[in-house]
């Protein structure tokens, strides 16, 4: 492990110290079941005069499902995450530092999910395995590549990086929503940011002549994992509109995926993402 992040991991280790259970920092009695749980803009069929046309309380509870939608991918992602931690923690029992920071991290991410699962249980909505599809192949990349390979740090930090955008859009959207919603999301952001800063520093020091060599190999592989991580977190499955109310759910799940309005807010939340892993002669593209 490089100076770099020896030094990094010594600092998050003091910023994850005391550690606030996620399930006692919400106002759960702020949870607006009437209310947005997407900012507007967010939704993926906002701007569709079909979709627009429709009750308001219609388009509300279309954005309390997609919420839902974006945090069972966040739990997806976490269970992952937490797996690989607790599997790559008897290999840093040497290093003091290293281990605290990795505990720290599997604390966080269970608290997170344990919030998510509340939030869930007390919106009362109805769900089905069905109306959640899991990526496949960025699945078995993220349970199996080698968790000191650049190909799994790259994963970490797309995974991390793609629902944080979002996290940071809704964020500047808090008067349109409920504010438990808010709440949600402000403490799953404050703890991915000490993630996603361990993820750049731990990727940097992955990144090597050997890595750059094997680049030329792998970018397909890349951007078909790269368009998984967009498509779960942004493009619901036919049968969660259904779920939220709508017919024919194929057929809104094909609006959202032609609305130019969607397009372009899902180009905006991951292009800083596709701009950091270009510094690394990782070229990405989602569409």
């Amino acid at each position: 492990m490089g100076k770099d992040v020896t030094a990094l991991i010594d600092k998050l280790n003091r910023s994850s110290t005391p550690y606030s259970d996620p399930l006692s920092r919400i106002d759960w009695a702020s949870l607006d079941l009437r209310g947005w749980w997407l900012p507007q803009a967010a939704t993926s069929l906002y701007g569709l005069p079909e979709f627009e046309a429709l009750p308001e309380t219609q388009r509300i509870r279309v954005s309390q499902h997609e919420f839902v939608n974006f945090i069972e991918k966040a739990l997806w992602l976490e269970g992952i995450f937490m797996e690989r931690i607790s599997r790559a923690l008897a290999d840093s029992l040497g290093d003091p530092a290293a281990t605290t920071y990795r505990l720290h991290e599997l604390r966080e991410e269970a608290g997170h999910s344990l919030m998510f699962l509340d939030l869930i249980r007390r919106s009362g909505l109805s769900f089905s395995p069905g109306a959640f599809k899991r990526p496949g192949l960025a699945t078995l990349v993220g349970r199996h590549a080698p968790y000191d390979s650049a190909a799994f740090w790259i994963a970490v930090l797309i995974g991390e990086q793609i629902p944080d955008h979002m996290n940071r859009f809704i964020r500047q959207h808090r008067e349109e929503i409920s504010p438990a919603i808010y709440d949600v999301i402000t403490t799953h952001a404050i703890d991915e940011a000490r993630h996603i800063a361990h993820a750049r520093k731990t990727l940097d020091s992955q990144m090597n002549t050997r890595w750059t060599l094997l680049m030329r190999l792998y970018p397909p592989l890349l951007n078909r994992i790269f368009r998984q991580f967009v498509q779960a977190f942004y493009f619901p499955t036919a049968e969660l509109y259904e779920l939220a109310g709508l017919n024919d759910g194929a057929y809104w799940q094909k609006a959202a995926r032609r609305n130019q309005r969607h397009l372009a807010f899902v180009d905006q939340c991951v292009a800083s993402t596709v701009r950091q892993l270009a510094d690394y002669n990782i070229h990405l593209k989602w569409r």
